[in-house]
């Protein structure tokens, strides 16, 4: 009866026949999985934890307990908790890899503040080198533990520090790499590139997990559209399996599509049936099989792009295709691979559709009269140091309302920043779950400006904007993932609201805030030149000069 509640969907009734069933007997690991599971779909997080906790109390060799409770506890801002976790994992399990690259790797998604950054940065690199140097590779057993280990993570979240990641993406791009050849040893001897005779078209591959309304490859579908088929044949690989709309656009503009999910070995057999003269990896650190294949020489030219904008540290990429309003001029600083500057942003992003607005600001429980800025990252681009900013705005502005969507684990950090200049954050801050895609859209064009994170500025999100027409207000970094916005503003030529620092920004973002004829005139005129930046042709231009010349010396008469 639990069983048939859960696999029904029925939460609620299955956690009281779960905990009927608990009361007679101590049940079995399953039992306390699905129980957890049903907690986790209730968002009832203490329960969830708990629940997972005991199971572990009394299957502590069940490793799917352990590494649920690690990641959940880590992703909820309970660091130190996954620390301790992971510590108790490798001990019950030693012999687990996963494990190992857990308590040594493992950093936050959240940070208090600054200092826990360069703490954990510490920790980070030297469990990197403990890792390293604790990784047996002889027996097949560890061979087999080490490719399971990186096949279920990635270390996402170390390039939300802000730093530059050359030398430890090395570190663990030949790690990861080393545990790739030792599986494999067959696929990383380097391929020489298929000859070309004169009517030969070029192949060119590109491979993704995410092939489906996902923010990392939908710019991808442009490349793809306007691909010159005289000259090149695509070939893509669809490693992820959530299908939808998108997917069936990758399959139309492929003269091959192939759909392998959860299958290493034969996505791999089949890229190197197709022989391909280059292989694209749209993004590279999100997707553990992803990174897997991206450590294997699948093609004679591998290449990655800004799907995920930091370079791979992986031997086996060549090129990084990048965009030349987004690098800084030191760039190639931060890559392992060869930087290639593609023409203004580097992609060519379809148009978003957005609708008509339909629904107000009181079906979102928002005020009429409120000067709403829209605050839609994800919570791990919100870094501590930056969290003043929206005090100050505050400060300004007294109608001011920083609508977050996904900020929930940042309103302590933020009641902090508030009470530093005697503001209450509840007074400002509200923070909405919008599930729905239309939701989504309907705030953007409800909103009065959109301020963009520092380092780490939104890609998606702020080209949603843009055809929403709100005035977005940024900052570039250092590094080019903190230079998104920054281009797609450059390229609309409207630069009035990208500012050149701290102070600028605040002051940009009060005076939109005050002035709403400001606002209406920029949002007229990010309006009119949306045909500037999006469904751009040049870049696709770029890409297959680049293509040809890579493969120039192969031509044969």
């Amino acid at each position: 009866m639990s069983n048939k509640l859960f696999f029904e969907g029925k939460w609620k009734e299955a956690i009281a026949q779960y905990q009927k069933l608990l009361e007679i007997q101590s049940g079995n690991a399953d039992i306390y999985w699905n129980l957890s599971y049903c907690y986790r779909q209730l968002n009832l997080l203490q329960e969830y934890f708990n629940t997972l906790q005991q199971g572990i109390q009394l299957y502590p060799t069940e490793g799917r307990l352990h590494f649920s409770l690690i990641i959940d506890l880590r992703r909820n801002g309970h660091i130190q908790e996954a620390i301790a976790s992971s510590e108790k994992a490798n001990e019950c399990l030693p012999n687990d890899y996963t494990f190992k690259i857990l308590r040594y790797l493992i950093v936050p998604s959240i940070y208090e503040n600054q200092e826990e950054i360069n703490f954990y940065r510490q920790r980070f690199t030297q469990g990197l080198q403990d890792l390293v140097q604790q990784t047996s590779l002889k027996t097949t057993k560890e061979k087999n533990s080490a490719l399971l280990g990186i096949g279920r993570l990635t270390n996402f979240y170390l390039s939300y520090q802000a730093q530059n990641d050359i030398d430890l993406q090395r570190k663990y791009g030949k790690l990861v790499h080393k545990i790739m050849a030792a599986n494999y040893p067959q696929w990383v001897i380097p391929l020489s590139t298929p000859k070309l005779k004169l009517n030969n078209k070029i192949r060119i591959g590109y491979i993704s997990h995410y092939l489906h309304s996902y923010s990392g490859t939908l710019w991808l579908t442009g490349w793809l559209r306007y691909c010159d088929r005289s000259i090149f044949e695509i070939y893509c690989y669809y490693i992820g399996n959530e299908p939808d709309a998108i997917t069936q656009q990758f399959q139309e503009y492929s003269d091959v599509f192939h759909h392998i999910h959860h299958n290493l070995s034969a996505a791999c057999e089949q890229i190197i049936a197709d022989k391909l003269h280059i292989l694209v990896f749209p993004e590279i650190g999100m997707n553990p099989q992803t990174m897997q294949m991206a450590g294997l020489r699948l093609a004679p030219v591998q290449c990655t792009a800004w799907g995920h904008p930091v370079t791979t540290g992986l031997p086996t990429i060549d090129y990084f295709l990048s965009s030349e309003l987004m690098e800084p001029e030191n760039a190639q600083e931060y890559y392992s691979e060869k930087l290639i500057r593609l023409p203004n942003i580097g992609v060519s992003y379809p148009k978003p559709n957005i609708p008509p607005v339909i629904k107000t600001r009181s079906d979102f429980q928002l005020p009429n009269d409120a000067v709403i800025y829209l605050c839609c990252q994800a919570p791990f681009k919100y870094l501590p140091q930056y969290d003043f900013i929206f005090a100050e705005i505050a400060h300004c502005v007294p109608q001011a309302k920083f609508v977050f969507l996904r900020g929930g684990l940042l309103q302590s950090r933020l009641k902090r920043a508030f009470a530093a200049i005697g503001l209450n954050s509840e007074d400002y801050c509200i923070f909405l779950t919008i599930p729905e895609r239309l939701d989504y859209l309907m705030i953007n064009l409800l909103s009065d400006v959109y301020l963009d994170t520092f380092t780490w500025s939104g890609g998606n999100t702020t080209l949603e904007a843009i055809a929403c027409n709100l005035p977005i207000v940024t900052c570039p970094g250092e590094f080019m993932r903190g230079r998104h916005s920054y281009s797609f503003l450059k390229m609309l030529g409207v630069t009035d609201t990208i500012a050149q620092n701290e102070t600028e920004y605040i002051n940009i973002a009060i005076k939109l805030g005050l002035d709403p004829a400001l606002r209406r005139i920029i949002a007229q005129r990010v309006s009119q030149n949306h045909n500037r930046l999006f469904d751009d042709k040049a870049c696709v231009a770029g890409l297959e000069t680049f293509y040809k010349q890579v493969c120039s010396k192969h031509f044969s008469a």
